[in-house]
């Protein structure tokens, strides 16, 4: 069977089309697991069949672990079944996924738009508590199951040594104020649109190069905290640039859409 490898920003993927049925269920996690660490990506996508989409998605993290929906991922696989036949309109691309359909758009041949899943459950203020200091963060979960995504926002930039970073990171991310877990976010605010991000993921366990649904996770914490009012934010992950576009009712998000790059890095048989 052969398989894709691409990446969002960074943020890597082994794609396999499914819609045959050659794979069963009882293999996908196991298959996850082996084809991450031979590709060194942090997730895979298996590509299905869907009565009501161009086409649908298991998501699997790094450690085997099923993902309800990943941002980057949808943005990938709308490239790739554009690329392959499998999207009618690339300008109104349907995905269903664990967590929903899921639409996405072609921008140009690399930029992908995905819009997410507006959050479930917000919480402005959620302190944890880490080795006796309370540290306060934004805790929001996309879509309906949630992603779970807490943001902390740190006063200086982000460090070149992410050493200390990465034990706060894989602390909190188990942290039992999340009881389903959380990807966690780390924040600089560069300026109104601005930010320097970066994810410690669930299910990958460390920190990626770009999360898509942690980017929106950041952009809604910014608005809704009244850190900005700007209606675009620019968020610059170690993988690269990504925006997301928002806009906010009643303290509550409406629209989240998130616009980035994709790369296809190769292919390889299992």
């Amino acid at each position: 069977m052969n398989y894709t490898k691409m990446h969002g920003a960074g943020n890597g993927f082994v794609l396999l089309d499914n819609t045959q049925n050659i794979l069963l269920p009882e293999d996908f996690s196991s298959l996850a697991v082996y084809l991450c660490r031979l590709e060194d990506t942090d997730g895979m996508i298996l590509i299905t069949e869907a009565a009501d989409a161009d086409c649908g998605m298991y998501f699997y993290n790094r450690d085997g672990s099923a993902g309800e929906m990943c941002g980057n991922g949808v943005r990938c696989l709308a490239r790739y079944a554009v690329e392959h036949g499998l999207a009618s309109d690339p300008k109104h691309i349907r995905i269903r996924t664990a967590a929903g359909i899921v639409t996405s758009r072609q921008i140009d041949e690399i930029l992908y738009e995905v819009r997410l899943n507006n959050p479930s459950v917000i919480d402005l203020h959620r302190p944890v508590t880490v080795n006796g200091s309370v540290y306060d963060c934004f805790y929001t979960e996309l879509g309906d199951p949630g992603i779970p995504h807490a943001v902390f926002f740190l006063p200086d930039m982000l460090p070149k040594d992410l050493s200390s970073l990465r034990s706060l990171g894989r602390f909190l991310r188990s942290a039992p104020e999340f009881p389903k877990g959380a990807n966690v976010t780390f924040v600089h605010q560069i300026s109104a649109d601005s930010v320097d991000a970066i994810t410690y993921e669930r299910g990958v366990e460390d920190f990626t190069l770009a999360c898509g649904t942690g980017c929106g996770a950041t952009a809604a914490a910014l608005l809704l905290l009244g850190k900005s009012s700007a209606k675009m934010i620019r968020i610059s992950m170690p993988g690269g640039l990504l925006t997301v576009a928002l806009d906010i009712c009643d303290g509550t998000v409406t629209s989240l859409y998130l616009t980035g790059p994709t790369a296809i890095t190769g292919t390889g048989t299992v």
